[in-house]
């Protein structure tokens, strides 16, 4: 298994030399000069992307020291191969599972502290919003909440599922994607056991049927017109969702405030692997996006476990609505299947790598056979590039 990792590291040579080409000309996110024009007009409507897991194991962070040139800390590299999916979208989302440490003391698993550099390297790949509720939210306390949403706001990416105060908990997070304001919540099944602070019950953002749907009719009521929700969830390396994400999935996307949805688009994490897509009451539904940035991962079984690096990319173009009030409509759903490339320490486009000679069809194929397994195509469901 790791010589068969040798390999496909050899035949991705190239596209990772064109990733680290293309990111001389990275673009900014919209509220940082330098962005590209949304891909959509203002009439058409908006694109959305969003990735998953962003897990840094002491590996990551040794290549992002490496990348650095042994000062600091550099994620760009790492990302430089999705940065042409990410910065073309109007609203790029990213799922930033682990907290951030300081002064050089960071770790990786059990208790996650990253550097606070890989904040910037999101932003320079274009993501300007990130979920920040997970099982690892509480890693490091309220001071790991405090100095990860520090750091994202330095960067100028926006986060929902932690939070410093609460006020700050119960503000809703907007982001602006073309003419829509499109609200971000996120929340998690729980936090490996750890308690919430003393005194500060909203730090982390647990699930709850009844506050998520709670939560969506009061970011529309203040004028969201698209509500996303981000959900730490599922069973770690089962790649069928499982029985809380089918009933929670089924329960979200069927509550609505008159004939209009609460939420129109519930994106997953939580399960190192890559899972379905489906379309549940009419609404998009990822199950789970898989691992964008992770080290070498062992399953449960303690063997090395090669899709605990394979995700996905969801990319949605949403259209306004007929009429004033009405539901801002999914008319493209595309998946763009991802490897991290634990030998390079990059995350590969899979599409781009095997356009360009790399031999990762098989993989690929097994991504795509997976998110498209709950009959997703024939909802509209499309591999994009």
């Amino acid at each position: 298994m790791i010589a068969r990792r040798h390999q496909v590291a050899l035949a991705l040579t190239a596209v990772l030399a064109a990733g680290a080409a293309c990111q001389a000309e990275r673009r900014e996110p919209p509220d940082r000069p330098g962005r590209p024009a949304p891909t959509t007009s203002a009439d058409r409507g908006f694109t959305l992307v969003a990735s998953g897991d962003v897990l840094p194991h002491t590996s990551i962070i040794d290549r992002a020291r490496f990348d650095a040139g042994g000062q600091g800390y550099d994620f760009r590299p790492m990302l430089a191969g999705i940065e042409p999916v990410v910065s073309r979208a109007d609203l790029a989302l990213c799922h930033m599972e682990t907290v951030y440490g300081e002064n050089g003391n960071y770790t990786g698993y059990p208790a996650f502290k990253s550097p606070p550099e890989v904040a910037r390297g999101l932003a320079e790949t274009g993501y300007d919003g990130c979920s920040t509720a997970s099982n690892h939210t509480l890693d490091d306390g309220a001071a790991g909440i405090r100095r990860t949403l520090d750091a994202l706001d330095r960067a100028g990416v926006r986060h929902a599922g932690s939070a410093r105060t609460e006020d700050e908990a119960r503000t809703v997070t907007v982001l602006r994607a073309g003419a829509a304001q499109v609200a971000h919540l996120s929340y998690t099944y729980g936090t490996n056991g750890r308690p919430l602070p003393d005194g500060e019950p909203w730090a982390v953002n647990l699930i709850d049927e009844a506050r998520i749907v709670a939560d969506a009719r009061t970011a529309r009521q203040a004028g969201a017109d698209v509500v996303v929700v981000s959900v730490h969830w599922g069973t770690e390396w089962q790649e069928t969702p499982d029985r809380q994400q089918l009933t929670l999935a089924d329960r979200l996307t069927a509550s609505a405030t008159g004939d209009r949805p609460d939420i129109d688009l519930v994106l997953g994490t939580h399960a190192h692997v890559p899972q379905a897509y489906e379309k549940v009451n009419g609404t998009w539904v990822i199950y789970g996006m898989g691992d964008q940035i992770a080290g070498e991962m062992v399953n449960h079984q303690g063997a090395v476990d090669p899709r605990g690096n394979q995700s996905t990319v969801g990319r949605f173009t949403f259209t306004p609505p007929a009429r004033p009030g009405g539901r801002w409509e999914v008319t493209r759903a595309e998946f763009v299947p991802q490897l991290f490339d634990v030998d390079a320490g990059r995350v590969v486009n899979l599409n781009t790598a095997l356009e360009q000679g790399a031999d990762v069809r098989a993989v690929r194929d097994r991504v795509r056979d997976v998110v498209l397994s709950r009959g997703a195509a024939q909802d509209g469901l499309v591999m994009g590039e």
